[in-house]
């Protein structure tokens, strides 16, 4: 398997207000775009060639990567006029495709942090003579996800989108958005409309007979798509709990790039990561968060489990927890925000205006 394509053409709607300039797959993590860290594990896995299906804020995307020959691949970039859906994106890029038509083609989603070792998921499809071979992990709430069943074997059995009872529960596996094609199935998929692979294709592949084979993997795993969880991920990047060999510095508590200040008694923890020429006061304290470059913490402040945007600012003896604060956002000196919050881009906040608790 040499060639891949990367699904990275969604809104990323659950991330704003990090994706209203920024597409969902460029949003930071651990100090590089996330896609950064998904192009570098498949170049590790011996992908070469790779096609990048785009569509919302396409335009960032070459500027950034180019012909991806500084990560030691060749990447071409498909736009999509109007939203294909993932089998549609798929379709769409297909001319692309160099491979044979019984050759193993990668596909993975955009938004997924995973340990996955895909030399084995391509070593099962080959060695199983599948169509279709899914990335499948487990999860203890599956309710949000689609299920996959599968036998003995691990020959996949149905397609169960989102379950609504008890049950409907009939195994822990999901879908966890990684998949090995065989070249010719892409082409089977229609042309020039949105088509869902986990709603359509798979569940049409498998009524017309055809091979889909599960390969459960349990290594790390994460759906970044939350505010929340985008925080988690980076830190976990930080701290060595998720793979990648493009994180641009040593695991640890903390990820401090160049030109990034940061006072001498302030305590950085939890897979923090300050970006390029960000600044973080005297005695601010902050843990498991991403500062973006050009952002400023002020003396004192206090930010856990949170993202500051670029440019961004953060008041004097302000405390953010697990809140998302959008580029160029302004939060005065003594405020508090708590889960949840979402500061908009620009968005000034005047001192000592919101808080969860007493000013005394």
């Amino acid at each position: 398997m040499t060639e891949a394509i990367l699904l990275v053409g969604g809104r990323g709607t659950r991330l704003r207000p990090l994706t209203v300039r920024t597409p969902k797959p460029m949003v930071p993590a651990a100090g590089v775009p996330f896609l950064t860290h998904q192009l570098a594990r498949a170049r590790a896995a011996g992908v070469e060639h790779i096609v990048l299906a785009t569509s919302y804020l396409a335009e960032v995307f070459e500027p950034y990567f180019g012909d991806g020959s500084s990560l030691g691949l060749h990447i071409e970039y498909v736009t999509e006029e109007e939203p294909l859906g993932t089998g549609g994106a798929i379709r769409n890029v297909a001319s692309r495709l160099r491979s044979g038509p019984d050759d193993p083609v990668l596909i993975f989603n955009g938004d997924i942090l995973t340990g996955l070792d895909i030399r084995a998921l391509v070593g099962v499809h080959e060695s199983t003579g599948a169509d279709v071979s899914l990335h499948l992990t487990r999860v203890e709430d599956p309710r949000a996800f689609g299920l996959v069943p599968t036998d003995a074997t691990g020959r996949v059995t149905a397609f169960l989108e989102k379950p609504q009872s008890p049950e409907e529960i009939v195994t822990d596996q999901i879908n966890a958005g990684a998949y090995v094609f065989r070249r010719s199935v892409i082409d089977t998929i229609p042309a020039g409309r949105p088509v869902s692979v986990e709603r359509e294709t798979f569940p049409e592949l498998l009524a017309n007979g055809a091979h889909l084979q599960g390969m459960v993997d349990s290594t790390y795993w994460l759906d970044l798509g939350t505010p929340q969880a985008f925080v988690r991920g980076s830190a976990d990047l930080v701290l060595g709990r998720a793979p990648s060999p493009a994180v641009p510095g040593r695991c640890g508590d903390r990820l401090v790039l160049p030109t990034a200040t940061v006072a001498a008694d302030a305590k950085l923890t939890g897979g923090t990561v300050v970006g390029e020429g960000a600044r973080i006061g005297e005695g601010a304290r902050i843990s498991g968060s991403t500062v973006l470059a050009g952002a400023v913490v002020e003396p004192g402040a206090v930010v856990t489990d949170s993202f500051v945007g670029a440019g961004a600012r953060i008041g004097e003896r302000t405390v953010l927890t697990g809140t998302v604060v959008g580029d160029g956002a302004v939060v005065g000196p003594d405020n508090e925000l708590r889960e949840g919050v979402r500061v908009w881009c620009d968005t000034r906040i005047p001192a000592a205006s919101l808080r969860f608790s007493s000013d005394q």
